[in-house]
């Protein structure tokens, strides 16, 4: 059965990281393309203004909740829903690939961390099958394309920041078949270690961007005031529904 809710008229799958797990399954073993999305606020707001990036979001496969925001935008409704962050359903699909003997690709980040990536993704799974990773640093898409279609990927995950990486897998799914393709954001920084990955603590707090902020000021700039504004919009939103 299909659990889904919206917010902000974007959809929002309910599922847990086992039955997001499940329907890639599913769509692997029935050669369907499947696209996954790791949403968060700043994307649900950028729908808002974006049609072609709307449209996207609304025709992805599978919309999981990667953000703490989501989910307590999702709480207004009285919908109780754990997060499934992205960098803990990539993990799990390297995982998969490796058992499975599927075939990998990784596509964002700078060189040195897409290598050092897949280093530690060796290290951990020796008999993983990369069968491609390239750094995000390209401007002919085409000829990117082309090179993922030759080796004709299992799944694929792409780090290029939103709305870049879905704009790019929407392109990529007329190149593919039966392959899942997952935006990942900055993943790839945290599996290379360039990126320390917030503590525990933090994770079960929902506090893993205010630990990130620390790290990394810059990020201050892309939340605020995209955070507050979201959920002033999804309060709002869920009181019209009611009343």
């Amino acid at each position: 059965m299909e659990k889904r809710a919206t917010v902000l008229n974007c959809p929002i799958d309910l599922y847990a990281a086992d039955e997001a797990l499940n329907k890639v399954r599913s769509a692997l073993s029935e050669k369907r393309n499947f696209h996954v999305i790791t949403i968060n606020p700043e994307m649900i707001m950028n729908a808002q203004k974006n049609k072609a990036f709307f449209d996207i979001v609304k025709n992805s496969d599978m919309n999981i909740i990667d953000s703490v925001g989501v989910k307590l935008a999702l709480k207004f409704q009285g919908i109780n829903q754990n997060q499934v962050r992205g960098v803990d359903f990539a993990r799990l699909l390297v995982k998969e690939a490796a058992q499975k003997n599927l075939k990998i690709a990784f596509l964002g980040a700078k060189e040195e961390v897409i290598n050092k990536t897949c280093e530690n993704f060796l290290k951990k799974y020796p008999n993983l099958n990369i069968v491609y990773s390239r750094n995000g640093y390209f401007s002919d898409d085409e000829k990117i394309l082309n090179e993922i279609k030759e080796k004709s990927p299992d799944i694929v995950l792409v780090g290029l920041g939103s709305p870049r990486q879905e704009e790019f897998i929407v392109k990529l799914k007329n190149y593919l078949q039966g392959a899942t393709m997952v935006g990942i954001g900055g993943a790839f920084d945290v599996f290379s270690g360039f990126v320390k990955e917030s503590p525990k603590i933090y994770q079960k707090l929902g506090l893993e961007w205010l630990y990130r902020t620390i790290l990394q000021p810059e990020r201050f700039k892309r939340i605020f005031p995209v955070l507050p504004l979201f959920l002033i919009k999804c309060i709002i939103d869920t009181i019209a529904k009611k009343g």
